[in-house]
C-alpha cells in the first residue's frame, strides 16, 4: 500500500509541482489506496485542484471533509465504492465517472444528479436534461405527495398545544409512513425515492413544526426505532453547517475608487457591484455558468472592473463631476465592420447627475449617454428577457423604462423612453418578478414597497402603482409606511426585503401576496410573510442585501463591517409547497464574516459600514463594498 505524502502528491501532479497549492491536476490511480489513506488535512492544502484521478484503487467511500473547493473533474472508476452522498462536498463538480464499482446502482446516479447542481457529464454521458428533471420535476412531484400525506393522515393527530415528546413521536411515525407509502417513478428507483422522500419530509417538518433537520451525511439506512433526537439549538446547528460548508477566506482589499487617486481617501462610499456575464455560455438561460470572475464596482467619481482572483483593476472609468450609485450589464449583438454580427458586453453606470453612461467594455470606450432624469438615479437594472430594455429609478420619484438601442459600427445609437412609473416616494431598489419579468416590477422605496404593471401592450405610458404591500410593524400592527432599502428575489417566488426596522429581514411570497389582491380595486395588500431573518439591530439605512438564487443564499452587511450569510436551502422546499404556518422563530445567520483588522497610516480602520455585498452566481467570490473606500473580495474555500 502506498501511503499518501506531500512528496507523493507533488510527484503525481500533472505537470509535477513544487507546491501543493499550485496543483490543478492530480493522478492517484493504481496505488492500492483505501479510504483511510485520503488524509483530509493533507488534501485541504490542494486549494486549486480541479482534476483528480482516483481510478483503480480500493476505496469504499469518501471522507466527508476533503476540502477541495475547486474540484471540477473526478474519476473513481474501478473501486469498491458503496455510497455517493459524500460527493456533495464538491459542489463545482462538472464531470464524474465511477464505472465498475459493483455496489453502485442507478439509484446512486440519481442521487449525484440531485446533489451536484453543476454536474454535466456522468460516466461519459451528458445528463443535463435528466438532471434538471430530477432536481425540479421529480422534487416537485415528491414534495406534493409528501405534503398531501401529512395533510391526510397526520395533521389532525397533533394537538393544538403539543409537547416535545408528542412531536418526537409523530415525527418518527410520519417519516416511517411517508417512506413506505409515497411512491413515484419505476421500482428500479425506489431506493432513490425513499432517500428523497425522507429528505423532503424532514425539511417539511422543520418548517411546519420548527423541528431541526437531520444533516447527517452518512448513507441512508433503515430507520432505528431507538433513534434519539438532536438537542442542539437552531443557532448551534447553523454554526455547525457554517463550519462545514461556508468557509470563506479574504483574498484582496482594494482602494481603487479614490478621488484623484489619493491614498488618503477613506471617505468615498462604494455602492453597487455586478459580475460580468460570460459571452459564450448562454448566460441568459443558465445562471449556474452566467458570470465570469470579473466584477464592475462603482462609487465616487469612478467605475472599476476588477479580476476577483488576482485583485487586478482591469479598467477604470472616471467622470470628475459625477458620483456613481449603480451599474448593470447587458449583452448586445452588434454589427461589426464587414456586416458580421458579434456579441459584446455593455456596462451602464448612473448616479448623482441623472445621466446613464453606456460603456463598450471590450473597446474600452464610453460610446454614449442618456439624460434619463433631472435628479439622481438611485439604481438601474436590465430586463432579463429584452437586452436593450433598461429601468432607471430616480430621486424624482419615477422609474423609467428605456430602450437603449444597439449601436452600429460607428457607435450611432437611438435611445427611447417606453414607460414612466409614478412612485409616491424615492425608489431605492428595484426587482423584476422572475416568473413574469415583462409584466411586473417591484420597488423598495423610502415610503414602502410597491408593484407596477409594466406590460407594454397597454397604451398608458405613465402609470401609477398597482399595489402597495403591508408589513408587520414594531407594535404588532401592519403598516405600509416604512423605508425598504433592501429588495431581491431568492427564487421565482420568495422575495427578501429589508426595512429600517431594526434586526429584521423579511422573506415573503410574491404570488400569495399579489394573488390576494384579487380582481377588485384593492391596492393595499398584506405581504404573506414566510419567515424573518435575524440581523443587526442597527437603525442605519441603505445597508442593502443581495441573493444567490442558485445556491439559495442571502447576504447582508452591517454597521460593524461584518457580512451576514444565510443558507436557506433547508427551508425553500417547504415554502414552495406548504401554505402552512409562518415560522415563528427568526432564522439565524449560517455564518457571519467578521471585518479583519486593517490599518491605514498606522491606525486601525473603524466604523466600517457594509453598503453592499454580492456573490457571483456560483458563490465562488463575494465582493464587499464599504463606506471607507475599500472593496473587499472573499473567496469560498
Amino acid at each position: 500500500m502506498s501511503k499518501i505524502t506531500t512528496e507523493l502528491l507533488l510527484e503525481r501532479a500533472v505537470p509535477r509541482s513544487t507546491r501543493l497549492r499550485k496543483i490543478e491536476t492530480l493522478n492517484l490511480s493504481k496505488l492500492q489506496l483505501k479510504t483511510g489513506d485520503l488524509d483530509p488535512r493533507l488534501f485541504s492544502r490542494l486549494r486549486h485542484l480541479q482534476k483528480l484521478d482516483l481510478s483503480d484503487n480500493l476505496l469504499d467511500k469518501f471522507p466527508n471533509s476533503l476540502t477541495l473547493p475547486d474540484l471540477r473533474v473526478l474519476n473513481c472508476n474501478n473501486n469498491k465504492l458503496e455510497d455517493v452522498t459524500a460527493l456533495k462536498q464538491f459542489p463545482l463538480l462538472e464531470e464524474l465517472t465511477y464505472e465498475n464499482n459493483v455496489y453502485l446502482t442507478l439509484n446512486d446516479d440519481y442521487k449525484v444528479m440531485f446533489l451536484l447542481q453543476n454536474l454535466r457529464l456522468l460516466n461519459g454521458k451528458d445528463i443535463t436534461k435528466l438532471a434538471n428533471h430530477v432536481r425540479r420535476v421529480n422534487s416537485r412531484k415528491l414534495t406534493s405527495k409528501v405534503t398531501a400525506h401529512w395533510e391526510k393522515f397526520f395533521r389532525d393527530q397533533l394537538p393544538e398545544k403539543y409537547t416535545a415528546e408528542q412531536v418526537k413521536s409523530i415525527k418518527k411515525k410520519f417519516l416511517k409512513s411517508v417512506q413506505t407509502n409515497v411512491v413515484y417513478g419505476p421500482s428500479s428507483l425506489s431506493e432513490f425515492t425513499r432517500w428523497r422522500v425522507k429528505m423532503i419530509a424532514e425539511e417539511f417538518l422543520a418548517y411546519s413544526l420548527g423541528l431541526e433537520l437531520n444533516t447527517d451525511p452518512e448513507p441512508e439506512e433503515k430507520m432505528d426505532e431507538n433513534e434519539e433526537e438532536s438537542t442542539e439549538s437552531p443557532r448551534e446547528a447553523a454554526e455547525d453547517v457554517a463550519q462545514e460548508d461556508v468557509s470563506a477566506e479574504p483574498l484582496h482589499f482594494l482602494q481603487c475608487h479614490s478621488k484623484g487617486n489619493s491614498r488618503e481617501d477613506f471617505k468615498t462610499q462604494l455602492w453597487s457591484c455586478v459580475f460580468e456575464p460570460l459571452l459564450d455560455c448562454g448566460a441568459r438561460k443558465d445562471p449556474i455558468v452566467s458570470s465570469s470572475r470579473t466584477v464592475a464596482t462603482c462609487g465616487g467619481e469612478s467605475v472599476c472592473l476588477i479580476d476577483c482572483e488576482t485583485g487586478t483593476v482591469l479598467k477604470k472609468y472616471k467622470v470628475a463631476t459625477e458620483e456613481f450609485f449603480s451599474v448593470a450589464w447587458t449583452t448586445l449583438t452588434m454589427v461589426i465592420s464587414d456586416s458580421r454580427k458579434k456579441s459584446h458586453n455593455i456596462l451602464v453606470a448612473a448616479g448623482r447627475r441623472g445621466i446613464v453612461k453606456l460603456i463598450h467594455v471590450a473597446a474600452d470606450f464610453c460610446y454614449g449617454e442618456i439624460k434619463a432624469h433631472k435628479k439622481p438615479i438611485a439604481t438601474v437594472c436590465f430586463s432579463p428577457t429584452r437586452e436593450t430594455h433598461l429601468f432607471t429609478a430616480s430621486y424624482d420619484k419615477r422609474i423609467a423604462l428605456w430602450d437603449i438601442g444597439i449601436p452600429d459600427c460607428d457607435y450611432n445609437f437611438k435611445a427611447s423612453q417606453l414607460l414612466v412609473l409614478e412612485a409616491l416616494a424615492i425608489p431605492l431598489r428595484i426587482a423584476l418578478v422572475p416568473t413574469c419579468p415583462d409584466q411586473y416590477l417591484l420597488a423598495g422605496c423610502e415610503g414602502g414597497c410597491f408593484a407596477w404593471n409594466i406590460k407594454l401592450d397597454k397604451e398608458q405610458k405613465s402609470r401609477p402603482f398597482e399595489a402597495i404591500f403591508q408589513f408587520p410593524d414594531e407594535d404588532g400592527g401592519m403598516t405600509t409606511s416604512h423605508r425598504v432599502d433592501g429588495l431581491a428575489f431568492l427564487n421565482d417566488d420568495v422575495v427578501v426585503s429589508k426595512s429600517s426596522k431594526p434586526g429584521c429581514i423579511y422573506l415573503w411570497s410574491w404570488s400569495r401576496s399579489f394573488d390576494a389582491k384579487g380582481k377588485g380595486c384593492q391596492r393595499t395588500v398584506s405581504a404573506v410573510i414566510l419567515a424573518e431573518l435575524e440581523w443587526s439591530m442597527t437603525d442605519l439605512s441603505y445597508l442593502t442585501l443581495s441573493t444567490c438564487p442558485v445556491k439559495e443564499y442571502v447576504f447582508c452587511g452591517d454597521e460593524k463591517g461584518s457580512v451576514w450569510m444565510y443558507n436557506l436551502s433547508n427551508y425553500t422546499t417547504a415554502w414552495s409547497s406548504a401554505k402552512g404556518k409562518r415560522s415563528e422563530k427568526r432564522i439565524p445567520p449560517t455564518q457571519i464574516l467578521k471585518w479583519p483588522e486593517l490599518r491605514a497610516n498606522g491606525e486601525q480602520l473603524t466604523e466600517v459600514l457594509i453598503n453592499n455585498v454580492v456573490s457571483d452566481p456560483t458563490f465562488t467570490y463575494l465582493v464587499v463594498l464599504t463606506s471607507v473606500n475599500i472593496t473587499a473580495i472573499w473567496k469560498k474555500s
